[in-house]
């Protein structure tokens, strides 16, 4: 079987395989669109995680930090789960080609939702509007149908992967019980049957989008929490979304939803801060900037491995995201030298030695 081949972030590779007719691809189209799907997943990971490190108090029950948290770790869940089903049918999870890796600011991977510029920097509503774009689904409860989204993209695989599901061999398998923590369907379960792989891209598609009845998550974490998109669209928008009575339309015309405080951290400028002439790092802040990175490429070297037949390497990527955390609070805490109203910010950059 072929292993999947090294794939370019800044390609319109998605869009290229939804024009394909579905009874035209073949395995490697499978392969490739699993690999473009973990690149998707991977590349939310870095924005939201910034944002939520710019939230200066660490109380976790904090409602706006709550609902961002238990967004990355549902896709982290989702990560985990399309991994599964690239190795499960024969493929290689490729994470650290510098082909691969994520790039801010930039687009989303593939082509998805193009035009779409995904940037690194704090919490703001302006940044929760960016991140509910990038969850839009295709027929938004709230607002009209706009876009080639996400979730239509795992449609397409849904539809085509019960051609290939004589593929599936439950082979490097990486298993972590998520769930009990972060709510039903969070578990990275074994891809060992189609039913297995059709159940998890539901969970995918609606814990990011809703059904097409309810903007709530299906698979929650605590009752009434909503899918990604709208938890989003009401940090965005600064207001609850609720369902009118007379109309049964849901707007977003409820309770006011304050943003916690912030470090106010600048948005990220490409390639990094030493890019920035006004706001290039003194030597301390260069040195934890390559901290955080360095960091962030070991973590993403791990998971490369975990599914390449070391599932214990799993450990020491989730020690690497906590590390991370302490890094960017630490950078978010340095003022700018060209404008000290803002701060600067982790850059995730992939770095190599």
């Amino acid at each position: 079987m072929a292993a999947t081949g090294i794939l370019d972030y800044e390609s319109d590779a998605i869009v290229q395989l939804m024009s394909m007719a579905e009874g035209d691809w073949t395995e490697q189209e499978l392969k490739d669109a699993l690999q473009r799907a973990i690149m998707l997943e991977l590349s939310t990971i870095p924005p939201y995680a910034t944002a939520l490190w710019s939230i200066t108090s660490q109380d976790d029950s904090q409602p706006v930090r709550h609902t961002i948290r238990e967004i990355v770790f549902d896709e982290m869940s989702h990560f985990g789960l399309v991994c599964n089903m690239l190795t499960s049918i024969g493929g290689t999870v490729v994470l650290t080609d510098p082909a691969t890796v994520p790039k801010y600011p930039g687009e989303l991977p593939g082509g998805v939702n193009p035009g779409l510029i995904v940037s690194l920097g704090g919490l703001t509503r302006e940044s929760a509007g960016l991140f509910s774009d990038i969850e839009k689904p295709e027929n938004p409860l709230a607002f009209a149908a706009d876009g080639n989204t996400i979730g239509a993209f795992y449609q397409r695989i849904a539809n085509v992967f019960p051609n290939f599901a004589h593929l599936l061999t439950g082979q490097n398998q990486v298993t972590f019980p998520l769930g009990s923590g972060h709510g039903a369907g969070n578990d990275i379960v074994a891809m060992n049957t189609i039913d297995d792989v059709l159940k998890a891209i539901d969970i995918i598609q609606t814990q990011g989008e809703g059904t097409t009845a309810s903007p709530d998550n299906p698979f929650p974490g605590a009752p009434g929490e909503l899918a990604h998109y709208y938890a989003f669209k009401e940090i965005a928008v600064g207001k609850k979304l609720v369902q009118n009575p007379a109309t049964g339309t849901f707007e977003f015309t409820g309770p006011d939803v304050p943003l916690p405080d912030t470090s106010p951290v600048a948005r990220v400028p490409a390639g990094g801060w030493a890019n920035d002439p006004g706001n290039a790092p003194d030597q301390s802040t260069a040195a934890l900037l390559h901290d955080f990175n360095s960091t962030y490429s070991t973590m993403l070297t791990s998971l490369e491995h975990a599914w390449g037949g070391n599932p214990n390497e799993l450990f020491t990527a989730i020690g690497n995201m906590s590390d991370l955390a302490d890094t960017a609070q630490r950078i978010n805490a340095i003022k700018l030298p060209a404008d000290p109203r803002f701060t600067y910010g982790p850059e995730w950059l992939f770095v190599t030695g």
